[in-house]
């Protein structure tokens, strides 16, 4: 039993590791081709190596973005390099801001002669 389990969850990373992750612009495609009824839904997904379930998600997904976008809703969902980038910018502009400020209070100790 313990061979099993082992080999099933084997199987399950592997399959994990090598299944397609699909673009934004792939996903789109095929749910426009899928919106173009030329062919069915599941003759799509069977050419595309999708299940049923992820079209019907993407094709939710696209809808439901492009609802909010049509009503005037702007915001977006900032993608990770976005993040992290303005991550790495807000931690420089605090270590400027923390070293003027101690240059600053260097600089009223040395006018003044008071500590502050």
């Amino acid at each position: 039993m313990v061979n099993k389990k082992s080999t099933s969850s084997l199987i399950s990373d592997l399959k994990r590791k090598t299944r397609k992750a699909y673009s934004s612009e792939e996903k789109i495609r095929i749910i426009i081709e899928g919106m173009r009824g030329e062919i069915t839904i599941a003759e799509l997904c069977r050419k595309e190596g999708i299940s049923q379930g992820n079209y019907y998600k993407w094709a939710k997904d696209f809808m439901e973005a492009g609802k909010r976008r049509l009503t005037g809703d702007t915001m977006r969902e900032a993608n990770t390099t976005e993040v992290q980038e303005l991550k790495g910018e807000n931690s420089s502009l605090k270590e400027l801001v923390a070293e003027l400020s101690l240059e600053v209070r260097t600089l009223k100790k040395n006018t003044n002669g008071e500590d502050l």
